[in-house]
């Protein structure tokens, strides 16, 4: 498998050039399945039905109000376990550097196509500009160019293969991924408070602050002449620990799909969308869960969103904290690494929540 993730199996064709060439019909790789289509799933996709996913004030986490406190993490808690996503707000990221950031990337996107191939990706790492994840040939594509670079650990960084052009990319790409990945340990520090075990537990069990992983995936997800056939996004849950999520607050697109339905989130603006990823269910033996989600697209509008991705070491193995485990609700995922995880979905693509179901113990998927 891993010599199959040192290239693309086939030429890559970038999404934006597709969509800027005024094609009426988009090419048949794109067209997803009946039941992969969105509007094959009761939703209109030029009105989507937005929804509006619990929305924490952070700072309340931090109160020395013990009511507000006790209030904010309850309301996390609630979050975890039956949404799997929400929403943050006065969370201590600038306004202003968050604004800045969106517009860099998009000034990067509307380069000349030249300018982004200098960064092209390939999979064994997936940093720089790409188009596709997953490296079978013939499988289907999604509606969506991106960039893709390493934030944490600082000894993998390597700045030369962050855009240059912008000017002032860089330096806020750096600015802006030191802010958001220290958040998520404040994030990592509340949900180990509310599943009852010690403030640094599921950090430690990421192998530490300093040697957690993180990364920033840009999406660009172009205008598309039949938003009905495709998506930007296949069904899929996070392989990581956490998503910390800056959306397009203009043109929505996030879908998550909550008790059998797909739902539109609605940005609330200056909010970052957090979601649990499948080390967290991991970890917390299924406490919290990982959920599904996708991404729509409109025939009017561009939209970029930036994820940072809060991982864990890639080498350090992962199984659930002992301290949840009982003897009515025995472990039930068996160890893996990082690495060894996410081997899979980095040849395969997205697959809904398969990927994490199958770690499940022999006797837990009977």
């Amino acid at each position: 498998m891993m010599k199959s993730l040192l290239c693309w199996p086939e030429p890559v064709i970038r999404v934006q050039s597709l969509a800027a060439s005024g094609i009426r019909e988009i090419p048949e790789r794109y067209i997803k399945s009946p039941s992969h289509r969105p509007s094959l799933n009761n939703d209109d996709v030029s009105q989507p039905q937005e929804v509006d996913v619990p929305v924490i004030d952070f700072q309340n986490l931090f109160s020395s109000d013990r009511g507000l406190c006790e209030e904010a993490l309850r309301c996390v808690h609630n979050a975890c376990r039956e949404w799997g996503f929400f929403q943050i707000v006065n969370h201590g990221v600038s306004h202003e550097l968050m604004k800045r950031t969106c517009e860099v990337w998009h000034e990067f996107f509307n380069l000349p196509l030249e300018e982004k191939q200098k960064y092209a990706n390939t999979p064994a790492t997936y940093e720089g500009y790409g188009s596709r994840v997953g490296v079978e040939k013939g499988a289907s594509l999604d509606w969506s160019d991106y960039f893709f670079l390493l934030l944490m650990p600082l000894s993998l960084v390597n700045q030369s293969k962050w855009p240059a052009i912008p000017a002032s990319c860089r330096e806020l790409v750096a600015e802006y991924g030191s802010e958001v990945v220290r958040l998520g340990g404040k994030l990592m520090k509340v949900l180990s408070m509310n599943l009852g075990l010690e403030e640094d537990s599921l950090l430690k069990s990421f192998g530490g602050e300093e040697n957690v992983g993180a990364c920033l995936r840009v999406s660009y997800y172009p205008k598309c002449p039949q938003p009905d056939l495709t998506l930007g996004l296949s069904p899929h849950s996070d392989p990581g620990g956490l998503t910390i999520l800056l959306p397009d607050e203009n043109v929505g697109g996030l879908q998550v799909c909550r008790k059998g339905r797909w739902l539109t989130v609605k940005p609330v603006p200056n909010a970052f969308i957090i979601n649990i990823g499948d080390q967290i269910q991991v970890l917390s033996n299924a406490i919290y869960q990982s959920v599904e989600h996708r991404v729509i697209v409109n025939s009017n509008e561009d939209r970029v969103s930036l994820a940072i991705f809060y991982n864990p070491k890639s080498d350090h193995l992962l199984e659930p904290c002992k301290k949840l485990l009982t003897k009515d609700r025995p472990a039930l995922y068996k160890p893996m690494t990082y690495d060894e995880y996410r081997l899979t979905i980095r040849a395969k693509g997205p697959c809904g929540k398969k990927q994490v179901e199958s770690l499940k113990s022999p006797r837990q998927s009977d």
